[in-house]
């Protein structure tokens, strides 16, 4: 299923937010060999925290049954603003939230995503070679598709 132009942008958001020097990040992070569950957006930082971003950008997609791959030592959900106050009271305590920065009705390009919601730390929920691993794999993968175009 394609993806909405809601849920690419809120992507291109999300690799401009994490843009900074020792923050090393990739979209559609496959946990484990073979797995079944992918994170939409994982980081891995020289504080050696992994942070899970999961995009919802409608009611509809927030209440699926899509997994929520939240196995990070801080994880969030990424969403529009209206959303977010519709949802608000399904989110569990840990899970952080970030929004659209808007002036207005311009999104602040530096920065396009504010918290709105911090995340509580938590132990990871998958060994850390594995999360490694995962995020080494995927980025491989989004090196290798952009050589070849």
């Amino acid at each position: 299923m394609p993806k909405t132009k809601e849920t690419l942008q809120f992507e291109e958001y999300l690799k401009k937010y994490t843009k900074k020097q020792g923050i090393f990040g990739c979209l559609e992070v496959t946990i484990g060999w073979f797995g079944k569950e992918r994170v939409d957006y994982l980081t891995y930082d020289t504080n050696d925290w992994f942070k899970c971003y999961e995009i919802k950008v409608t009611k509809a997609d927030f209440y699926s049954k899509c997994h929520k791959t939240f196995v990070g030592n801080y994880n969030y959900y990424v969403m529009p603003r209206e959303l977010y106050y519709e949802v608000k009271q399904d989110i569990p305590n840990e899970i952080g939230v970030l929004v659209e920065n808007k002036i207005g009705d311009k999104i602040y390009e530096y920065s396009p995503l504010r918290s709105i919601k911090k995340a509580i730390k938590q132990e990871l929920k998958v060994d850390k070679d594995i999360l490694k691993n995962s995020l080494i794999r995927s980025l491989y993968r989004e090196a290798y598709w952009k050589r070849r175009g």
